[in-house]
């Protein structure tokens, strides 16, 4: 049989085990996974101190009348209440009753008795009963453990204390009142237990009480943990599901730097014992007394150090917005990858409207790391909710409640796309709804919750994707992580097919410059925008944003923001007056809208190679620019301070003409790889003197330097022009690291073109590898004499099952020879009929299925072509 268990682990002090063995139907108890004890011993202790008072706390009771006709079923039943008759005639609470005992019953007048009532175990609402003998097992292997003193009904509390406390402290001292204390202040203390807010929270859901001031167990906790493990050994109970959302939280960054700051704030108090102990303390200063050293050390160690503090991810706005909603169930406390099994990876759910069931790496981390739902928030306790519409009698209303995993456990909840009236009616007579992970339909009247939306199930880089529904789920994967892995670009357009999410995503990513106030543009720049407000209180009243112009970023791609305003425009609160990286007119514009062909090409679209057009590299369509930042320390050595300098020996002029007076690089100076970006001398001890060096120096005396060259120069495989060169002294940052004067940072920008061995990518994880450009001339052309831009193999796609990339080319071919863009949101996209409408409208044939001409013959293809 399986083992069953309970455990109640708190924030801090004592774990607490229930544990059911099932071969011979008892139940223990373990405290700090010490010696088992029974648990009718355990309840004693803690007050229970009766038969009868630990079978009325678990079983519904009932009472019968002892006659001749119920006699026959009275044998093989427990009684709930002792039964004094006389001195040498006592029925215990919890015996068995035989037929001789009825008989007694009979002869002496006891014409009522109160039964221990197993089926009753749901008679009365809100109490936890069981029905199952377990606990009335337990009281009968008490008399195995104790040898009652004769005369004595009930265990004395002596032998009780003596074999629990005995249980925990073997080979301690025991006084029975002190027992008593110790016990109870295990669970009941405050200063030596407490749940925590989360504990309590759980605890007090789980039961259904509404109590979460208290922070300690009580008597109802212990009683109900008992009941409830006893009914799912009984089948009445389902087991704790350990990847329901309602058994996982997130634990934030606040959280983890507390308990961080914890165990540091431990250490100092362990230091100033120590100098308190050692020291005269009348003459202690709290200075001295007190050392924040460790509390320092160990916020600057996690921030540096912790497998959960990562580098922002700045590729591109998507990237940093991703990383922030990212959720992870590695690092300390957490899962590692190696143990991590397939249910703990799987799609749960719970996740609904919680975690996104599409976006997850794909290698080893894949189900462990995972982002954010579009809606979704962290509540107070550090578990997820999610956003509903609240239904009322089969009417669907404006008021919207955040649910958690817990709170929406067996509600009926509709879905976002269900049809309803202006009125809130629904219009159909069954309505598709889930409960707690079970699809079916069901009546509007016992609908609680609707969803808020058809993209409240996935992340934001999948709401992204346009007619994702028609994709294949790996696919979308693909197609999710590879956005965020989009350079930004020097002239980037937004899609003509989009989802509405591009605009949100542009503006909640921080990248791009809002108006704080509404007013009027009177200074516009290229790096700076004013506006004065029309509630300005006096003219020096103005809104100044500064613009940021080709920074870089983590990365190394650019960070550069364009102006949208010019002087004299009105603009509203909230509106966007500048672009950031890979935005455009205030949408994500992550690439570019290509003419594309499905077709092979002579074999360089074989195995997902790509073929493109010169067209695209001439016009610098996805030409991106790259940031590289070079530093150098200048470092006080034994033998005297290093120096920055343009005097450097045995280095030519023509290297040095590019530095200036100061040694120094000058900004737009274009670098190849050995430049010297700045000079820099150390001195040289005599040691260090090689007998060449000697012979110069007695021909040229003080020309050859006793000094180093360990000038910073341009690595192999880097070039382009520095446009920034900062200098960090002491004075401008307050304190540098030991040994170190100043520092010097260069940055080398690097204009990019696509060209063969980059990768490209669609959004529906239709990713491949530039194979050749091709003359424009030579590429296969419409029969109006426009020539493709880009050809991809037509084997990418049926095996791949992402129809939906075939539908957003259909559309797009539609929207771009019409002059209009689409949002097709995620679940809600356009059917193949308004496709096909669009594409007849542009003069194309409904299946977007065009005749193609060969660049090289000019004679048509064979086929028509996607």
């Amino acid at each position: 049989k399986d083992l069953y268990s309970a455990r109640i682990i708190p924030y801090r002090g004592s774990w607490l085990e229930f544990e059911v063995d099932s071969k011979k139907d008892y139940l223990y108890v373990k405290i700090d996974r010490k010696k088992r004890i029974l648990i009718t011993l355990f309840l004693r202790a803690l007050g229970f101190d009766t038969r009868e008072k630990i079978i009325e706390t678990f079983y519904n009771i009932k009472k019968i009348k002892v006659e001749d006709d119920t006699k026959r079923d009275l044998p093989g039943q427990y009684l709930a209440k002792s039964i004094n008759i006389r001195e040498n005639m006592y029925y215990r609470a919890g015996d068995k009753i035989t037929l001789q005992d009825v008989e007694d019953f009979l002869q002496n007048g006891v014409n009522e008795i109160e039964l221990v009532d197993f089926d009753g175990y749901d008679d009365i609402p809100g109490k936890c009963f069981v029905s199952s003998n377990v606990i009335l097992n337990c009281l009968e292997k008490e008399d195995a453990f104790f040898a009652l003193k004769d005369g004595s009904k009930e265990l004395s509390k002596e032998s009780v204390m003596l074999a629990v406390y005995g249980s925990l402290f073997p080979g301690e001292p025991i006084s029975i009142d002190n027992a008593e204390n110790d016990l109870k202040t295990i669970f009941f203390s405050e200063r030596r237990y407490d749940l925590g807010r989360v504990g309590r929270y759980k605890l007090s859901k789980k039961f259904g009480f509404d109590d979460l001031s208290t922070s300690v167990l009580t008597m109802n906790d212990i009683v109900n943990t008992i009941s409830h493990l006893l009914r799912i050994y009984e089948g009445h109970d389902v087991l704790d599901d350990i990847d329901h959302l309602g058994n996982r939280r997130v634990r934030s960054v606040g959280e983890l730097l507390t308990n961080i700051y914890k165990g540091a704030m431990s250490r100092v108090e362990k230091i100033a014992k120590d100098r308190m102990s050692n020291k005269e303390v009348f003459n202690l200063k709290p200075q001295e007394l007190i050392s924040v050293k460790p509390v320092v050390s160990a916020v600057k160690e996690f921030f540096a150090t912790s497998q959960l503090s990562q580098f922002m991810d700045q590729v591109n706005p998507l990237a940093e917005l991703t990383h922030k909603r990212r959720l992870n169930a590695l690092g300390p406390g957490g899962l590692s990858r190696d143990r991590a099994g397939f249910e703990v990876r799987d799609v749960h759910y719970t996740h609904y409207g919680r975690m996104c069931p599409i976006e997850t790496p794909e290698g080893p981390n894949i189900g462990l790391i995972v982002s954010l739902a579009t809606y979704s928030r962290v509540n107070d306790y550090g578990f997820l909710e999610t956003p509903y519409r609240k239904v009322v009698n089969g009417e669907v209303t404006d008021q919207l409640e955040y649910l958690s995993a817990i709170d929406e456990e067996k509600k009926c909840i509709a879905q976002a796309n269900a049809a309803f009236n202006s009125n809130g009616k629904y219009l159909e007579d069954l309505v598709s709804v889930r409960i707690s992970g079970d699809y079916t339909t069901t009546n509007p009247t016992n609908i609680d919750y609707m969803d808020v939306s058809p993209r409240q199930l996935i992340s934001v880089s999948s709401a992204l994707i346009p007619f994702l529904e028609h994709n294949d789920a790996n696919r979308a994967l693909m197609g999710s992580n590879m956005q965020r892995q989009a350079v930004p670009l020097l002239f980037p357009k937004p899609p003509i097919v989009g989802t509405g999410m591009e605009s949100v995503v542009a503006k909640d990513s921080g990248v791009v410059v809002k108006a704080k106030r509404s007013g009027e543009v009177i200074f516009a720049t290229s790096s700076k925008i004013v506006v004065k407000p029309f509630e300005a209180e006096n003219s020096k009243d103005l809104d100044e944003y500064h613009i940021v112009k080709y920074e870089r970023t983590n990365q190394d791609t650019c960070f550069n923001q364009s102006v949208l305003v010019k002087e004299g425009q009105k603009v509203e609160r909230g509106e966007i007056i500048a672009d950031g990286p890979a935005t455009r007119f205030g949408e994500l514009a992550l690439g570019n809208n290509l003419l594309l062909g499905v077709i092979p090409w002579n074999g360089f679209n074989y195995e997902d190679a790509i073929l493109i057009s010169d067209r695209i590299v001439k016009e610098d369509l996805y030409t991106s620019i790259h940031i590289k930042e070079f530093s150098i320390e200048v470092r006080e050595t034994k033998l005297g301070l290093e120096k920055v300098t343009g005097d450097i020996p045995n280095v030519s002029e023509k290297i040095l003409n590019k530095l200036d007076e100061n040694g120094i690089i000058r900004i737009g100076t274009y670098v190849k790889p050995g430049d010297i970006l700045v000079g820099k001398v150390t001195p040289k001890s005599e040691g260090d003197i090689t007998p060449e060096f000697r012979l110069l120096t007695s021909i040229f005396g003080e020309k050859a330097k006793d000094v180093k060259n360990n000038s910073l120069k341009v690595p192999h495989g880097t070039e382009g022009t520095v446009i920034d060169v900062q200098r960090i002294t002491k004075e401008d940052v307050g304190n540098l690291s030991p040994g170190v004067e100043e520092i010097l940072k260069v940055y080398v920008a690097k204009k990019r073109k696509l060209k063969e061995g980059d990768k490209m990518a669609g959004r529906h994880g239709n990713k491949g590898v530039v194979a050749k450009i091709l003359p424009v001339e030579d590429m296969p052309y419409l029969a109006d004499g426009t020539p493709l831009d880009i050809c991809l193999n037509p084997l990418g796609v049926p095996s791949r099952m992402n129809i939906g990339q075939l539908m957003e080319s259909q559309l797009g071919l539609a929207g771009k020879y019409l002059g209009e863009s689409y949002n097709v949101p995620v679940f809600e996209s356009a059917t193949n009929e308004q496709i096909q409408e669009k594409l007849k409208k542009a003069g194309f044939n409904p299946t977007s299925k065009e005749i193609l001409y060969d660049g090289y013959t000019g004679e048509p293809f064979e086929n028509e072509v996607m």
